[in-house]
């Protein structure tokens, strides 16, 4: 089983390059599914299916081709499925409030419950072997961010707060239905919940796993959606995800000769320049910009062909962590792997809330969190091959 990720910055090119990889690795005979995490769904139309436009076959994957599906989720179908007792209690106590009947069952549709759905279905697909290839095409950075730190808040809050919860509403519910009209949830409400939590267990471990899962960025040559795409890195890299490749997206071809693009040629080029010092050593695969909109099985097969060439889109194109961010003692401090090197080879400098690592003429800058970020002293050692950067500060010395 392989699972890839291809996410980044909203509107860089993610569905087309997602689409892309699902079809070489369909002609390569690995039976595959490509599933949509974003809300605004256009997997069918980067297909170019001949579909009406509401038409997203009730959550159901869709078969493209030989070896190939897509799967948009249909959270109204998953409601049905999956949310039965839990949106019921919520459009409930939403009508309480005297909202409208229709309108509190369309508000009672709450972030997380289309992600939960998907996880759910990857969970089920791994267990069930239904596919030799998972890719999914990502939301925009936020919220695939929020879709991989599910797994983790919902053990949290089922370990910590969740008996607990269930316990005090079957006590104070007979109390409260005569001294309030604001109804309790019920046992059905809890037991939905719990066995939600059932069905999505192990597939953190899925996520993390670097033999099955890894991270794909896209990105395009602009400082806007490299700021991002360095954000995305690392969080993802806080998440313990293997990123294995940055995708370039949309380059201007060096054989344009017209005048009108020959400053943004110039400014691309450099972008591409510090998106190899950001992510080294990261592989970046840079991809020419096509002359017409990306569109049907042969336009996304051609992309394909640029984005990896004679590549095994399966492979793992970096394996190991870029770096280590974490917390010891009260203290923040990273970790990279520096091979033979002293201390006295490497420079630090922080700008803002970037750290550039510098070690003769290779430059590494590091997107750190605003709580690092705003540490007031950097000390760094070197140690069995390894750079440990501490950020001391008021907040946590």
């Amino acid at each position: 089983m392989r699972i890839i990720f291809f996410a980044g910055k909203g509107g860089v090119g993610k569905t087309s390059v997602a689409a892309a990889t699902g079809i070489k690795t369909a002609e390569m005979g690995q039976k595959t599914v490509i599933m949509s995490l974003d809300v605004a769904h256009s997997l069918s139309d980067i297909f170019d299916l001949d579909r009406n436009l509401l038409d997203k076959n009730r959550g159901k994957p869709v078969k493209v081709g030989k070896g190939l599906w897509i799967q948009e989720i249909d959270i109204l179908e998953e409601i049905g499925k999956n949310w039965g007792d839990i949106h019921k209690y919520l459009s409930l106590l939403l009508n309480t409030t005297g909202l409208d009947e229709i309108l509190a069952e369309e508000l009672a549709i709450l972030p997380g419950m289309e992600e939960i759905s998907l996880l759910l279905y990857i969970n089920r697909y791994v267990l069930e072997k239904k596919f030799d290839v998972i890719i999914l095409d990502c939301a925009p950075t936020g919220e695939s961010l929020r879709f991989i730190s599910i797994p983790t808040a919902l053990e949290w809050y089922i370990k910590k707060i969740f008996k607990m919860e269930r316990t005090l509403a079957k006590y104070a519910r007979p109390i409260a239905k005569r001294l309030y009209d604001v109804p309790l949830p019920g046992d059905d409400y809890f037991a939905a919940i719990q066995y939600l939590f059932e069905r999505l267990r192990g597939v953190d471990k899925i996520l993390t796993d670097p033999s099955t899962t890894t991270v794909r960025l896209i990105t395009n040559p602009e400082k806007i959606v490299l700021k991002e795409t360095q954000r995305a890195f690392m969080y993802f890299c806080l998440y313990k995800m293997n990123i294995d490749g940055i995708i370039m997206n949309r380059i201007i071809p060096d054989n344009v000769n017209d005048t009108y693009f020959k400053d943004r040629m110039k400014s691309q080029k450099q972008y591409i320049k510090k998106a190899e010092e950001y992510f080294s050593p990261i592989p970046l695969f840079p991809v020419n910009m096509f002359r017409d909109e990306v569109l049907g099985y042969e336009s996304l097969k051609s992309l394909a062909g640029q984005i990896y060439g004679d590549k095994d889109p399966l492979d793992r194109f970096f394996e190991g962590e870029p770096y280590r961010l974490f917390k010891e003692d009260g203290e923040y401090r990273l970790v990279m792997r520096l091979p033979f090197l002293m201390k006295k080879d490497v420079e630090l400098t922080r700008v803002s809330d970037e750290l550039i690592v510098r070690v003769g003429s290779f430059k590494r800058h590091v997107l750190l969190p605003r709580q690092v970020a705003a540490a007031k002293a950097i000390k760094a050692r070197m140690e069995d091959r390894h750079l440990y950067i501490h950020f001391r500060g008021d907040d946590h010395v």
